[in-house]
């Protein structure tokens, strides 16, 4: 069974199903750049991570999610082992000794301002809107006044649809959204690709299907990278690296596709 993607824990410098909320400065114990030697000396490559939220990471049962099975093929690369921190606010992800993270919103400036620097990016995400496979719904003109749209609470889509004119019901997580499109609570929901895939993944009686109709609007569409906590120029060059060598042998399109997705190259 899915877990539930919660909406608001971090974003936008890190993607979680959609979440739209700021890290604070990450603070470190040392101020000085980190190199991979420090990393080395260390013994492992700490990543941070969200404990139960499927199907970008999970610290229980037997699919620990693709942001954890992204940052152990990165640490691999690395030479050395992957180290999980798990957090759930911005006063834990403060007090954690992270290295990295992962969907981190190709934005460099607003990655600087929380103390992360930006890797190369390796896959291009937004949001879609997905329908049943029986709708006849092929594009938000096809809403109408009648047919509402599931959106997450506070996001910019929920409010760009407003502005739009259509009809929206508001939801916390994501799987919540897919479980009231299935129902036919709703008729479309506003969804990372990757919420919409994971459903359909562990719900191959029910085929949600997805329409790209926000493709056009620059806010609903990003980059995603590996944000880096204070990392020298070696480290950051070996990140870029690895990055690409796993893009080249299809190590991160591998592992999306067991998500239920498809790895988009970035713009």
């Amino acid at each position: 069974m899915p877990r539930r993607t919660h909406a608001s824990w971090i974003g936008p410098v890190v993607e979680l199903g959609g979440a739209a909320i700021l890290l604070w400065a990450i603070t470190t114990a040392t101020a000085w750049p980190r190199s991979l030697e420090a990393i080395g000396q260390r013994g492992s490559l700490a990543v941070c991570a969200h404990p139960n939220a499927l199907p970008y990471s999970s610290k229980r049962g037997p699919l620990p999610g693709f942001q954890i099975e992204l940052a152990e093929a990165l640490a691999q690369r690395l030479g050395v082992p992957l180290a999980r921190h798990w957090v759930v606010n911005s006063f834990q992800y403060r007090r954690a000794d992270c290295d990295v993270v992962l969907n981190a919103i190709a934005d460099k400036a607003a990655l600087a301002e929380v103390g992360l620097r930006m890797s190369r990016p390796y896959h291009r995400t937004g949001v879609v809107l997905a329908v049943r496979g029986d709708s006849g719904v092929s594009s938000l003109a096809h809403l109408g006044p009648a047919r509402r749209v599931g959106v997450q609470v506070g996001s910019l889509v929920s409010m760009t649809l407003a502005k739009r004119g259509v009809e929206t019901t508001p939801f916390v997580f994501e799987d919540e959204m897919m479980e009231a499109l299935a129902n036919r609570e709703i008729e479309a929901a506003a969804v990372t690709p990757a919420a919409m895939g994971w459903f359909n993944a562990n719900h191959p009686d029910v085929r949600i299907r997805h329409i790209a109709a926000f493709q056009e609007d620059p806010d609903l569409n990003w980059n995603v990278s590996v944000g880096m906590v204070k990392p020298d120029e070696e480290v950051k060059r070996r990140v870029d690296d690895a990055l690409n060598a796993m893009l080249a042998d299809g190590t991160i399109a591998r592992i999306y596709a067991r998500c239920g997705f498809e790895l988009q190259p970035p713009q």
